[in-house]
């Protein structure tokens, strides 16, 4: 069976914000060892759009970002949306009946499934359904994010 895991980045003062902070070095480097080894991901629409960036090549890209977008593309990913009626490659709509999905989700896998999205985090979370979280404290204060 399977191991949800939600991980979020987060400055000091409680924000979630992509376009203010971004991790060092080293965090991304252990980002992209966890890609390699995740069995997939479930993403929220939103969080889906904003990772959506990795399916395109950069050739300005070193080889940290490279080697992140390789795992980010071999991996399944699970996307929540009642808004979406398309993916990207190698992902698949979750649309009704979330618990259903991630727990069937759960039973048919084995290894750590990443969740990504506070919002989803928050339902799957009221589900029960989460079984590790793993908080990325960054040392800055932003003001502004989601909370």
């Amino acid at each position: 069976m399977a191991k949800l895991v939600f991980g979020m980045n987060q400055s000091l003062d409680g924000y979630v914000d992509h376009t203010a902070f971004g991790p060092s070095p080293t965090l991304f480097r252990h980002f992209i060892e966890e890609a390699q080894r995740q069995t997939g991901s479930v993403y929220g629409r939103q969080m889906y759009e904003v990772m959506r960036y990795w399916d395109d090549e950069h050739p300005e890209w070193d080889a940290e970002r490279q080697a992140f977008a390789a795992a980010w593309r071999s991996q399944p990913k699970w996307v929540v949306s009642r808004s979406l009626k398309s993916v990207g490659p190698n992902a698949r709509l979750v649309g009704e009946d979330l618990e259903a999905a991630i727990r069937k989700l759960k039973a048919e896998r084995d290894g750590e499934i990443e969740v990504a999205g506070p919002n989803l985090a928050q339902s799957l979370t009221e589900l029960g359904l989460i079984d590790e979280y793993r908080i990325y404290l960054h040392p800055v204060v932003i003001g502004h994010g989601k909370p």
